[in-house]
């Protein structure tokens, strides 16, 4: 297991670091970033006068050396448009889309585990199409629109809950449902294959031959064997709502990561851009090696093999 581990660990440094070359690489995908920090119309000497003390004028790969020597000193350097250090900015604001994404994936299991295991115990049945609809329904609406139907519903027509904000739970449960249930298929999916390939196994007819209750046999031995990939996509599937939260965030006002992502992009301010990409790459990278060890641990042949 610990050499599983390390070999996993290694490949995630090396991913992490090919991150960080394309997180320094978005400062030239627009051009040539002085002429756009200094602005339409602005004199060549002025454009020459940021060159030099943004440190643009030095070769690529010293600049990036310098960049990245910065970041593991703790140095994210200071925001084109807000003024202000980015660690402080970003790291204050990343709670906020934690919790969402949190939040989002936390519903998703909570709608998709209970269908997927309906979907499988009564296989080609009208409960299956049921919950396979609604699977198909999560996969097909856009969670910008379903946000907007979120709203139309529960805060213009029932007033049950807060447009926008984040100053308390409630403004987090329409961006949860919105974000959480286009992510919720997969699982349900994935659990429903996983559920009738083990109930069909060996060792479930031997447990039920042997007497034992349903909801034992249910949840103590075929969940339990059906859960395992289930880990492995809920970490790539939370990395993705915290790089997706975007459109969310910006449609409920919620002032997070997404919708600071959001201002960065609109004013060009690409320090807080490169930070932003490189702290959801790590972030996302983190979770899926958190993921392969946590399915190393519970099924020993991945490691084996």
């Amino acid at each position: 297991m610990l050499a599983y581990t390390f070999k996993r660990l290694g490949l995630a440094v090396l991913v992490a670091l090919t991150v960080s070359i394309i997180a320094y690489l978005l400062l030239y995908l627009s051009g040539d970033p002085a002429i756009a920090l200094a602005g339409e119309g602005a004199r060549q000497a002025d454009i020459e006068m940021i060159r030099h003390t943004y440190g643009l004028d030095r070769p690529l790969i010293v600049q990036y050396g310098d960049w990245l020597w910065k970041l593991l000193q703790g140095d994210f350097g200071i925001s084109v448009y807000f003024k202000t250090e980015v660690g402080p900015l970003i790291f204050d604001k990343l709670k906020t889309t934690l919790l969402l994404g949190i939040s989002a994936l936390g519903f998703a299991l909570l709608v998709s585990v209970p269908l997927g295991i309906l979907a499988a115990l009564y296989k080609n049945s009208w409960i299956d199409r049921i919950c396979l609809a609604v699977a198909v329904l999560g996969q097909a609406l856009p969670n910008f629109f379903f946000a907007l139907l979120l709203i139309m519903l529960f805060s213009i027509s029932w007033h049950m809950l807060p447009v926008s904000g984040s100053g308390t739970w409630q403004h987090f449960v329409m961006p949860a449902i919105a974000l959480g249930y286009y992510v919720a298929p997969a699982f349900m999916r994935l659990i429903r294959a996983g559920m009738i390939e083990v109930l069909s196994a060996d060792y479930i007819r031997t447990a039920r031959a042997k007497g034992l209750p349903a909801r034992s046999v249910i949840f103590k031995h075929a969940l339990r064997n059906a859960i395992v990939p289930v880990v492995a996509l809920a970490a790539v599937q939370l990395g993705f709502l915290l790089g997706g939260s975007v459109v969310i965030e910006t449609i409920f006002a919620l002032d997070g990561l997404g919708y600071l992502a959001y201002q960065s992009i609109t004013f060009k301010d690409y320090p807080v851009m490169q930070i932003i990409v490189l702290l959801l790459s790590a972030i996302y990278v983190l979770l899926t090696l958190a993921s392969d060890i946590a399915n190393a641990w519970l099924d020993p042949r991945i490691r084996v093999s």
